[in-house]
């Protein structure tokens, strides 16, 4: 999850086609090259996926679930790390074409057209990681 420096937090989010055709917003995710730690894979899709630079903050959550990749009709297990970002350049425009597109979106309206429900729940967890990143620094 990402936010913009601002007093009113918003949200990086990106278009991806599902399946059927649907436009579905999402929070930036992708897949963990070898050797390459947690973080970086992170700070990599963050900044491929939606043309920014971002510093991480603090974690947010993991969450866990299960998919069939269709050409190969295998059953995955995906663990995906969530952290709270903060963005500090870079420009959406500049996002690869894995995203459709890449937009700000306010909060609210973060969570009114993200397509998952466990992607959604993460905004619940921003304000409380924000207080542990302040009180670590």
């Amino acid at each position: 999850m990402l936010s913009k420096p601002a007093a009113d937090a918003q949200v990086a989010l990106i278009a991806r086609r599902s399946a059927g055709g649907a436009l579905q917003w999402t929070l930036p995710k992708g897949t963990q090259e070898p050797g390459e730690s947690i973080t970086d894979t992170a700070l990599r899709e963050v900044r491929e996926e939606t043309g920014l630079e971002v510093e991480l903050l603090v974690e947010l959550d993991t969450i866990d679930y299960w998919f069939v990749w269709a050409p190969e009709q295998t059953r995955y297990h995906k663990f995906v790390h969530y952290f709270l970002m903060h963005a500090t350049g870079g420009d959406l425009s500049r996002h690869d074409s894995e995203a459709e597109e890449a937009r700000w979106f306010a909060v609210a309206e973060a969570e009114r057209v993200m397509a998952f429900g466990n992607e959604r729940q993460l905004l619940d967890l921003a304000p409380a990681a924000l207080d542990r990143w302040r009180s670590r620094r």
